[in-house]
C-alpha cells in the first residue's frame, strides 16, 4: 500500500507539469493576435526562468525542513493563481510575465517537492525505477498540456483563455487527491548544499550534462518551429504542437531504457545522452538552413530522446547519491541546472544580430561536445 502512495502525489505533478509548458505553443498566437515581438517573447521565457530557479532552491529546503506536502500544496495553488492571471492577462506582457513567473514557482514545487516525495514514497525499489517514476510523470504532463493547449490555440474557440480554464479544473481535481497523501521525510535542515561526500561525482558528471535536458527540450519546441515558421503559415502553431508532442513523446518512451543503456556503457548514459543531443542540434541546426518543416520531425524526436535519457539518468543519479535529509535540496540544486537550457532560445534570438542562427545552432552543438567530453572524463576518473 505503501508503494501505491505515490499515485496520489502524482496528479498534482503531472498538474502543475502541465502549466508550466502548456503556454510554449500559445507564444505563435499571441505573436500573431497581439502583435508581440520576438524579444518580448523571449522575455516571457525569461520570466518563468526567474519563477522557476528561485523556487527550486526555496521550495527544496522548505519541505526538508516542514515536510513535503505543505509545499506542494502551495505549489499547487500557484498553480491556478498562475492560470488564471494568464488567462485574463493575454493583451499585456507585464500580466503574462507574472503569470509565467508565478507558474515557474509552481513547476518548481512540482519538481523538486514532487520527485523527492515520490523517491520516499519507492523506498522498497531501485533508485533508477524510483526516478523513473518522477521523470515520466514529469515528462507526460509537459507532453499532455502543449498537445492540448495546441489543439485548441489552432482550432478550438477562446485560444487565449480555454487552456487556461482546463489547466485550473484539473490542478484543483489534483490538489483535492494531495490532500489525502501520505506525508514524506522531514528534517531538521534548512539549507541548499551539495554534500562533500557526492560533490566530485555531481559537479563533474551530473552538472555538465544537466543544461541540456531543457537545451534539448527548448530547441526542438521553441527555436525549430520559430526556425521555418514562415514555411508552414497558418498552421505554425499547429507544427508547434506537433514538435513538443514529438520531443516529450521520446522523451517519456526512453526512460524504461535509461537503465539498460547505463549497463550497456558501464555507468555512461548521461554521455549517451550527450552524444544524441549534438545530434539533434546539428540537426536543428540543418533545418534552419535548409527551411524543411518535416525534417524537424525526427529532430525533434532525437532531441527528445536525449532529453528523456539525461533528465532521467541524471535524477537518478541524486536520489541514489543523496544523504536523506539532504534530498530535496539536492534535488533542488539539480533542477536549476537542468532549467539554465531554457537560456539557449533567449541567446540564440539575441546573438542572430551578429550571426546567422545555423551557425549559432553549430556552435551550440560544439558547446554540447565539450559537456560530453567533460562528462566521458569525470566517469572515467569517478564512476
Amino acid at each position: 500500500m505503501r508503494d501505491r502512495a505515490w499515485w496520489r502525489i502524482a496528479p498534482a505533478v503531472f498538474a502543475l507539469a502541465w502549466g508550466g509548458n502548456h503556454f510554449s505553443p500559445l507564444l505563435l498566437l499571441y505573436r500573431q493576435q497581439e502583435g508581440y515581438s520576438q524579444v518580448q517573447v523571449d522575455l516571457l521565457f525569461a520570466a518563468y526562468i526567474v519563477g522557476i530557479i528561485p523556487g527550486f532552491l526555496i521550495a527544496g529546503p522548505l519541505s526538508d525542513r516542514f515536510g513535503r506536502k505543505p509545499v506542494l500544496l502551495v505549489g499547487t495553488v500557484l498553480g491556478v493563481l498562475a492560470s488564471i492571471v494568464l488567462g485574463l492577462g493575454a493583451a499585456s506582457v507585464p500580466a503574462l510575465s507574472v503569470g509565467r513567473l508565478v507558474s515557474g514557482a509552481s513547476v518548481a514545487a512540482a519538481m523538486v517537492v514532487g520527485s523527492s516525495w515520490i523517491k520516499e514514497l519507492s523506498t522498497a525499489l531501485p533508485a533508477p525505477v524510483a526516478a523513473r517514476r518522477a521523470s515520466l510523470t514529469l515528462t507526460v504532463g509537459f507532453g499532455l498540456g502543449p498537445a492540448v493547449s495546441g489543439v485548441i490555440a489552432q482550432w478550438g474557440p477562446a485560444p487565449t483563455e480555454l487552456p487556461y480554464v482546463v489547466h485550473v479544473v484539473l490542478t484543483l481535481a489534483a490538489g483535492a487527491v494531495l490532500l489525502t497523501a501520505t506525508e514524506g521525510r522531514r528534517s531538521g535542515t534548512l539549507l541548499v548544499r551539495v554534500p562533500r561526500a557526492v560533490r566530485g561525482r555531481f559537479l563533474g558528471v551530473v552538472v555538465p550534462a544537466a543544461p541540456w535536458v531543457f537545451g534539448c527540450a527548448s530547441v526542438a519546441f521553441a527555436v525549430t518551429p520559430a526556425a521555418v515558421a514562415g514555411r508552414v503559415g497558418g498552421g505554425a502553431i499547429g507544427y508547434a504542437t506537433l514538435l513538443a508532442v514529438v520531443t516529450l513523446t521520446f522523451g517519456a518512451g526512453v526512460q524504461p531504457f535509461a537503465t539498460r543503456i547505463g549497463r550497456a556503457t558501464g555507468g555512461r548514459q548521461l554521455a549517451v545522452g550527450l552524444v544524441l543531443a549534438v545530434v539533434g542540434v546539428l540537426g536543428a541546426a540543418l533545418v534552419a538552413l535548409v527551411q524543411e518543416p518535416l525534417l524537424g520531425v525526427p529532430v525533434a524526436a532525437v532531441l527528445g530522446a536525449a532529453y528523456g535519457i539525461c533528465l532521467v539518468s541524471g535524477l537518478t543519479e541524486v536520489q541514489r547519491t543523496a544523504p536523506p535529509e539532504d534530498l530535496a535540496a539536492l534535488t533542488a540544486v539539480y533542477y536549476s541546472a537542468t532549467y539554465l537550457g531554457f537560456v539557449f532560445p533567449v541567446l540564440l534570438a539575441a546573438l542572430t544580430a551578429i550571426a546567422p542562427e545555423p551557425l549559432l545552432l553549430v556552435l551550440l552543438a560544439g558547446a554540447a561536445a565539450v559537456c560530453l567530453a567533460i562528462v566521458l572524463r569525470n566517469s572515467r576518473t569517478r564512476a
